[in-house]
């Protein structure tokens, strides 16, 4: 385990990567995501290899001995008062900890590395997005896959970053264990996941072809596709889907929230495989 490295000055540069580090403040560190919170940090230090630096106070440094043993020796850990944190990040919601984290390549994240690993489960669920941009809700999505079993997300190129600080903390860090794509051929990857794949591709999106989400395709591959609460899905997305399911509401309701959307269809998801599990049990 390092050493810790105590910071006493506002100027040091050893701690520059964490100056700013509001979003719109990372520009020139490409290369890097900030992460915050103990608990975010504790599911981030489960992939160690993708640290680069630690900024913390000295109670939340003692907090975190424990599990800061598999750290390499080769990631610095800086050690602040919680004042002059405060004045080097520039924002006061960290609570005491700071993660610098080396981002994945743009090939890293192509729908065969990111996911290839996946291709050949016999039971395979992907969460795919459209057009999310809004970063609470590419959070809320990463969260809501965790809570239902997804085993990995794509994203297509318009979505926000899901590696952005907001995003990662409304995930509560499960952005960081849950496998994600970001497709560079939107129309290209979902014609692959469906011929290459074998995956039955359900829509969620309102309208004259829509059918109530309970009688979604009973597949045991299979992706979801959410677009944007205002936007919804594009046409030519929709063109590619094997059903259009939608969540009945009352009529002076138009849409959900994406992100309690999708909480809806994965959850009739799992309802309705453990009910065919039961009805064949009871056989």
């Amino acid at each position: 385990m390092p050493q810790p490295i105590v910071i006493t000055a506002l100027s040091d540069p050893r701690v520059d990567v964490f100056r700013n580090v509001r979003d719109a403040d990372m520009r020139g560190r490409d290369d890097l995501f900030m992460a915050e919170s103990e608990l975010v940090l504790r599911r981030l230090l489960q992939h160690p290899d993708r640290l680069h630096s630690l900024l913390l106070s000295a109670p939340k440094y003692e907090r975190l001995r424990d599990v800061l043993t598999a750290l390499p020796e080769t990631v610095p850990v800086y050690v602040a008062d919680l004042p002059l944190i405060h004045d080097i990040a520039a924002f006061h919601i960290h609570r005491g900890v700071l993660a610098a984290g080396r981002r994945p390549s743009a090939e890293a994240l192509s729908l065969d590395r990111a996911l290839g690993h996946l291709r050949g489960q016999s039971h395979l669920t992907l969460l795919l997005a459209e057009g999310i941009t809004n970063v609470d809700n590419m959070g809320a999505l990463f969260r809501n896959a965790a809570a239902f079993g997804v085993d990995g997300i794509v994203l297509d190129p318009n979505c926000c970053d899901p590696l952005y600080r907001k995003a990662i903390r409304v995930s509560m860090g499960h952005v960081l264990a849950i496998p994600y794509a970001v497709s560079r051929d939107w129309s290209h990857d979902l014609e692959r996941l469906k011929a290459e794949w074998n995956l039955t591709l359900v829509a969620a999106e309102s309208g004259a072809r829509s059918v109530a989400l309970w009688t979604m395709p009973a597949a045991s591959r299979i992706g979801l596709v959410f677009g944007s609460e205002g936007q919804g899905l594009s046409q030519a997305t929709l063109a590619h889907c094997d059903a259009v399911c939608q969540i009945p509401m009352a009529e002076n309701v138009p849409s959900l929230n994406v992100a309690v959307a999708s909480a809806v269809f994965l959850y009739e998801l799992q309802r309705s495989a453990a009910t065919k599990l039961a009805s064949q049990e009871n056989r």
